[in-house]
């Protein structure tokens, strides 16, 4: 099963009122374990960045005024995340903006039930507790030291280690998790997969004196041995 978590970084709140997207990071998973595929994106919004979302986040207009264009990377960005679930913490804030990009762009938009939302996970988990990403680190002893300014990329992979936690604990399939990324890779899902013999099996682990010494101990047994009669 191949997921993407993902965070943006924005001008704002509202793309109804002209906020934009200026950076996506996204992290692959495959099997609930990380692959070490990344995808990270800063993008020019074509507008002044307010002051308080530069406070958030410190990307300034001279740093994006040589970025590309949402529209110029709008099809990598598609071609990444392909028809993955995306995993994002209050998702209905990311997937908005999203859209709006992609409506924008002239590109097809993401269903909205594409997207698991972490910060819903976490506030069933939790009733009453503080669920954002931050709260959930300290929660789990995630380290987030590296976490003094929000950054899409850095977020994401911190948010990947969070829905790991949420979801029971770091790798809950970890058993499954190379069929799994063989599966995802070959862009189909074995559900009747069993495991199969080696092709070459293991040497032996006994030395040659340790197999001499059981071969005569099962000698000096007889030959009523259950090693020797096979039942």
């Amino acid at each position: 099963m191949r997921e993407i978590v993902l965070d943006t970084e924005t001008t704002g709140f509202e793309p109804g009122e002209g906020d934009r997207i200026v950076e996506i990071g996204a992290v692959e998973l495959i099997g609930h374990v990380p692959t070490g595929k990344t995808y990270h994106q800063y993008i020019n919004p074509q507008r002044a960045m307010p002051e308080e979302a530069f406070k958030v986040h410190g990307l300034g207009d001279e740093f994006l005024s040589d970025k590309p264009l949402f529209a110029d990377i709008a099809d990598g960005f598609l071609a990444f995340i392909g028809d993955a679930k995306l995993v994002i913490h209050n998702a209905s804030f990311d997937m908005k903006f999203l859209n709006a990009e992609l409506g924008w762009a002239k590109r097809p938009l993401i269903p909205n039930d594409r997207a698991l939302d972490t910060l819903a996970i976490a506030r069933r988990k939790f009733p009453g507790s503080p669920a954002s990403l931050d709260a959930l680190c300290r929660r789990f002893g995630i380290d987030n030291s590296s976490r003094t300014l929000h950054g899409a990329l850095l977020d994401s992979e911190i948010l990947a280690d969070v829905y790991l936690e949420l979801i029971g604990g770091r790798q809950p399939d970890f058993a499954l998790a190379q069929n799994s990324a063989s599966s995802s890779q070959g862009g189909s899902s074995d559900s009747n997969w069993r495991p199969t013999p080696r092709q070459t099996p293991l040497p032996s682990r006994l030395t040659e004196k340790e197999a001499a010494a059981h071969a005569a101990f099962v000698q000096a047994l007889g030959d009523g041995a259950l090693w020797k009669t096979g039942s």
